[in-house]
């Protein structure tokens, strides 16, 4: 299976579409928007600048797991602001090894200064088994033509 392959390859649709929150908006606001397009996390933009993003973790261990309020709690008191993005170009192996290394599940995808998409060890998850399976189905056929010729 080949690892070398750029990420941009996994990318879809979805993967374009962005789900976004301003800095002023709550956390509560922020959870709504999550699962309303059934995410795990929401990117922190003031216009088209990305200033944070926050996660399903984030609201188990710095909001739940402290005792704030969601409906008053900003989201930039909560969310990591220091986000390490990832260009389109890099492998499949190069963003497999930034999520164990820093165990994360959602990174950004960013092109000139700019995010275009986002993937998440989801897209990577569903990529390995597709195409294990199309690399089984073709070992398959090989050996059905080998043994019939």
């Amino acid at each position: 299976m080949a690892m070398n392959i750029p990420i941009y390859t996994l990318m879809n649709p979805q993967s374009a579409k962005l789900c976004t929150v301003t800095p002023k908006a709550t956390v509560m606001h922020a959870v709504i928007k999550m699962n309303e397009q059934r995410v795990g996390s929401v990117l922190v933009m003031d216009g088209d600048q990305l200033v944070g993003i926050f996660t399903e973790r984030d609201v188990l261990r710095r909001v739940v797991g402290v005792g704030l309020d969601p409906k008053t709690t900003p989201v930039t008191n909560v969310m990591t602001g220091l986000v390490l993005t990832i260009s389109p170009d890099a492998t499949l192996q190069q963003l497999m090894e930034l999520f164990s290394e820093k165990r994360m599940r959602h990174m950004p995808v960013v092109r000139d200064g700019k995010v275009i998409g986002m993937v998440s060890i989801s897209d990577v998850s569903r990529w390995v088994a597709s195409a294990s399976q199309a690399e089984a189905e073709s070992l398959r056929q090989y050996i059905a033509g080998s043994l019939t010729s």
